[in-house]
């Protein structure tokens, strides 16, 4: 068995601290001296474990909750468990078979992403989650304009090659439909075929530098564009999650507030995506214990993710929610499998999963 954290344990105290946690991710109660005797296979005293168990919380690996109620695992315990200590348990042939039929290559981006996140969250009990793809470019084919009422006028964006979006913005004044066939015209003949993000760098400098040199009508079109783009770019889910009410467990590990912060975080995301995204760019399974995500909603739960690729580049990220205390070697390896199955549908069924995307309706 190894070494961690720069404090030697030996291995008589890490197959203790391994027989506690996995009972207490079993059960979810404070595991004692007396308890870990009958379990373990040292033949220990229970004075000799208390001695043991008090070195692990001297060096910060347990805690006790209460006075005389056992000890549980800090996320420095579970840290040193799933890092050293942890037997895997990958799923059987039946199960992987299983798998393989909820991630179908027949379906599109959409419905995979949705099933993988299902899939996550029916396997492991958990809340499981699926980053969309991340487009590197979008770029811009096509806008018109066409009147509505009320000083609204309706946007037919079309990006890349095949993507429709359809964006409503306000307006100061009523314009003709001329009036919009014009600046639809001028943008497209400026601007198409430029990734959005670039289009709207160059519409902000174009207001703020030649607010002399054009016309009122194309001072216009540049303001149009950009409410367009700026919904276009903040419009759309970033990533899908199921099985949320399995995490109404976490009321009694955990107490409400907390599950509130999390419930918060899903709904505002930024916290969400930021993790996600620092997992897109590292290599394999990351694993974030309490504390570790440096988030306070997840300061009493897990996060489990893997990346999943297409044509060899990681283009999104799925992963599992759910308290620290839950059974890492079993769901450890089916976030791994789902991130290879998911994978392998989208390289076998499509040369785009971006165009993929924008037709299944995003």
């Amino acid at each position: 068995m190894s070494q961690s954290f720069n404090n030697p344990i030996t291995e008589r105290a890490q197959l203790l601290l391994k027989v506690l946690v996995e009972k207490y991710i079993r059960e979810g109660q404070p595991v004692g001296s007396k308890t870990l005797a009958e379990e373990s296979t040292l033949g220990l005293s229970s004075a000799t474990i208390r001695n043991v168990l008090a070195d692990l919380e001297e060096h910060g690996y347990l805690r006790s909750p209460h006075t005389s109620a056992g000890r549980i695992p800090t996320v420095k315990g579970y840290r040193f468990f799933v890092d050293s200590l942890l037997p895997m348990q990958p799923p059987d042939k039946f199960a992987y078979k299983q798998f393989q039929e909820h991630l179908s290559p027949d379906q599109n981006v959409m419905e995979l992403i949705a099933s993988a996140s299902t899939l996550l969250s029916d396997i492991t009990r958990m809340a499981g989650l699926v980053m969309l793809p991340k487009r590197e470019r979008v770029l811009l084919r096509h806008v018109e304009f066409l009147p509505l009422s009320d000083n609204r006028i309706l946007v037919i964006l079309v990006l890349n090659e095949h993507e429709v979006q359809n964006r409503i913005i306000y307006t100061d004044r009523v314009y003709s439909a001329a009036e919009l066939q014009e600046s639809a015209n001028y943008l497209v003949a400026t601007y198409a075929g430029l990734d959005i993000n670039q289009i709207r760098q160059q519409l902000v400098g174009a207001v703020q530098a030649d607010r002399e040199h054009l016309g009122r009508l194309m001072q216009a079109a540049v303001e149009f564009a950009n409410k367009a783009l700026d919904a276009s770019t903040k419009s759309g889910q970033d990533y899908i999650i199921a099985g949320q009410s399995h995490l109404l467990e976490l009321a009694d590990e955990a107490g409400v507030g907390c599950l509130r912060q999390l419930f918060d975080a899903f709904t505002q995301k930024q916290d969400i995506l930021h993790l996600l995204d620092q997992c897109l760019h590292t290599e394999g399974l990351q694993i974030f214990i309490g504390q570790e995500a440096g988030y306070a909603a997840f300061d009493e739960c897990s996060l489990i993710t893997a990346p999943y690729f297409f044509e060899g580049k990681p283009i999104g990220v799925l992963g599992v929610i759910g308290p620290t205390r839950m059974s890492y070697e079993r769901i450890i390896p089916v976030v791994d499998i789902t991130a290879k199955l998911l994978s392998a549908a989208l390289n076998q069924a499509y040369t785009s999963p971006d165009q993929s995307l924008s037709e299944s309706g995003k």
